[in-house]
């Protein structure tokens, strides 16, 4: 129940571009199939569909090639920090001091897009905007290029790093170019190659 307007409504956000066998291993691996992760809890997949078509919920963050609803494995995770999905909408917006910029990321959240981290919440979200900017502005620092700034630099790469899943071609596609991941780490990494420490006592 609710399967072709949810879908409908992935491919207005998302486009309708094509899975690759790749995409799908890649989803399979990291996310859940909305009806397996509904049986296991105990819930009612039409009715989250619901949920989410009245933007109570995120969209999935896929549709594999198959048609399967991919949804983060802790999709009802923060529903219930909050209280349930009526409440989860004052419950997100509120974790920014500004909130104008709390509902334009609830926006975001509800699109299901937020596949650039493998735990979404507040918290990830904030410190992953924190990053990719404090990385973007790093060349103009006054000490770029120096051993201190190198390895401050790839602090905040591997920080990123581990906030952020490989993504795939597919996102590629439907964000239109490289991913944060592709700009803030894998190009960063080959632009300014991480120094070996210096041996102890060494200059």
């Amino acid at each position: 129940m609710y399967e072709s307007e949810l879908a409908a409504r992935f491919r207005r956000i998302n486009g309708d571009h094509p899975m690759t066998p790749a995409d799908d291993a890649y989803v399979s691996a990291r996310f859940a199939v909305l009806e397996d992760l509904c049986a296991a809890q105990g819930r009612d997949p039409g009715a989250v569909r619901l949920t989410m078509l009245s933007g109570l919920l995120p969209l999935p963050g896929y549709l594999r090639s198959d048609g399967a609803e991919m949804v983060p494995r802790d999709l009802f995770a923060l529903t219930e920090e909050a209280g349930g999905p009526e409440r989860l909408e004052e419950w997100f917006t509120g974790q920014w001091p500004d909130r104008e910029t709390g509902r334009r990321e609830w926006e975001a959240y509800l699109s299901g897009q937020y596949v650039c981290l493998h735990s979404v919440r507040p918290a990830t979200i904030r410190r992953k905007e924190e990053l990719t900017a404090a990385i973007g502005a790093a060349p103009a620092e006054p000490d770029a290029g120096s051993d201190a700034w190198s390895a401050r630099l790839h602090a905040l790469v591997d920080e990123l790093d581990a906030l952020e899943p490989a993504f795939t071609g597919y996102d590629r596609l439907r964000f239109g170019g490289p991913t944060s991941r592709d700009l803030c780490v894998d190009a960063v990494r080959a632009r300014y190659p991480r120094r070996a420490p210096l041996p102890a006592g060494g200059r």
